[in-house]
């Protein structure tokens, strides 16, 4: 039996999870756009609306995590932007695709810094909208530094192989196709032996950007 504080939990968590994926996934599409490669404004990618961005999988993934860890753990995804690097006209694919890949983690990085801007300066919102804005705030740092990590194929992947030589890239984007095996392994050392670190880091920016708030 769910507690009716968790499932309020649960409905401010899900829409404000829903709009950061969004976010994140149409700043990729933009981006690529930008770079001359229209495939997600041709799809219909570039859209905010998130039944657009949905994976079934991921979204099933996410009820299971949050319902299943009694709200103490959230992890979900939503559909890659489609990207073709061949239609870039600006730049190389290589380079082309470490923008397109920060893109997702500076638009998190936006919302970060916006959220933790209205709860630093802001009073008396009320519990209600402190709370909301504080899992704006807290989940997006999460996206934003989950996927900076450098392992295919995570955005940090795309930062690290734009700056590689031309043929150690080759190898490194050849690494793509063992993505989930990499994210599964990862999210394993998670849960394990990386999991303080992983937490005190995210502490340190809890402290860096919301100082007032004693943590």
């Amino acid at each position: 039996m769910y507690s009716s504080q968790m499932l309020l939990q649960f409905l401010i968590t899900l829409p404000v999870l829903l709009v950061s994926l969004v976010f994140h996934e149409v700043s990729h599409g933009y981006v690529a756009a930008r770079l001359g490669d229209n495939t997600a404004k041709q799809l219909g990618r570039l859209s905010l609306n998130p039944i657009r961005h949905l994976d079934a999988f991921g979204t099933l993934v996410l009820f299971l995590t949050f319902f299943g860890s009694g709200g103490n753990m959230l992890f979900g995804w939503a559909k890659p932007v489609p990207i073709n690097p061949g239609r870039f006209s600006r730049m190389s694919p290589q380079r082309g695709m470490m923008w397109v890949g920060a893109a997702g983690p500076f638009a998190n990085l936006l919302i970060v810094a916006a959220s933790a801007l209205l709860l630093e300066n802001l009073t008396g919102l009320g519990e209600f909208i402190t709370l909301a804005l504080f899992r704006v705030f807290q989940l997006n740092v999460i996206l934003m530094v989950f996927n900076l990590m450098p392992i295919p194929p995570l955005d940090g992947s795309r930062v690290v192989g734009g700056l590689l030589p031309p043929r150690a890239y080759m190898a490194w984007a050849r690494l793509d196709r063992y993505g989930m095996l990499f994210v599964m392994l990862f999210l394993f050392l998670l849960i394990g032996p990386f999991n303080s670190v992983f937490g005190n880091f995210l502490l340190t920016l809890y402290r860096l950007f919301l100082p007032s708030f004693g943590f």
